[in-house]
């Protein structure tokens, strides 16, 4: 596919070097803009063999700056933990009848999923559909709990999930390019700084490998990974 003017005018505002965390977004925010406000995605490579499962990297954090988009937030909850829900300002708050409409309608309005413990047996049952997209309540990411009120403060204001995939790649979104350089870098060094002590004791040699960053629409900027503190 022919690449666009745009495109091409942002790719030779990139120089083929390793950035500084900073001086990489910087180097985003000199390049032509498109028509929207892009998403800024951070992906990093690490050494571990994600095959054994004492080298899967995976977590939570509140990005400083929160993610610019709007997450809409479902929790399976009853009785106080419900009305807790709703006035922390969960979009969805329900149980059974959730859950049915999920299965039976194929409804999927919804970013995030929180659940109490004792919502699980209900939650448990939409694991093909939920699991698959990333949307299972994980009790080690927060989403299974009974502050439900903090996980969706949380959710709210800009908490993201981190996983390393089958190919040993962390894949983040981490804000929008409106944010500019130093919000943008805070984010990423934030997260970045959360999977560096995410770091299983089993992965040996090198571990953060590579970073690099990219918009919706432009280029991809490498980061030197040294510069973040990584070995």
């Amino acid at each position: 596919m022919a690449q666009s003017k745009r495109y091409r005018q942002s790719a030779e505002g990139i120089e083929a070097r390793l950035y500084g965390l900073t001086e990489a977004f910087e180097a985003i925010d000199s390049t032509p803009a498109a028509k929207f406000d892009e998403s800024v995605d951070i992906a990093m490579n690490l050494g571990v063999d994600p095959k054994h499962a004492d080298q899967m990297v995976r977590g939570a954090i509140v990005l400083p700056h929160g993610t610019g988009k709007d997450t809409r937030v479902l929790v399976f909850a009853k009785g106080e933990k419900e009305q807790e829900a709703r006035d922390a300002g969960a979009d969805h708050v329900g149980a059974e009848e959730i859950a049915k409409k999920i299965q039976d309608e194929g409804w999927m309005e919804f970013d995030r999923v929180i659940a109490t413990p004792d919502m699980m047996g209900v939650v448990g049952r939409l694991g093909r559909v939920l699991g698959p997209r990333g949307l299972m309540p994980n009790p080690k990411l927060g989403t299974v709990t009974q502050d439900v009120a903090k996980a969706v403060s949380e959710s709210k204001a800009g908490k993201v999930e981190y996983r390393v995939d089958k190919t040993g790649i962390v894949h983040c979104s981490i804000g929008k390019r409106s944010f500019g350089a130093e919000k943008l870098a805070a984010n990423a060094g934030a997260l970045i700084d959360a999977v560096l002590k995410a770091k299983p004791a089993a992965t040996k040699g090198t571990y953060l490998k590579k970073i690099a960053l990219s918009t919706t629409m432009g280029p991809c900027v490498r980061v030197d990974p040294g510069a973040v503190g990584a070995a």
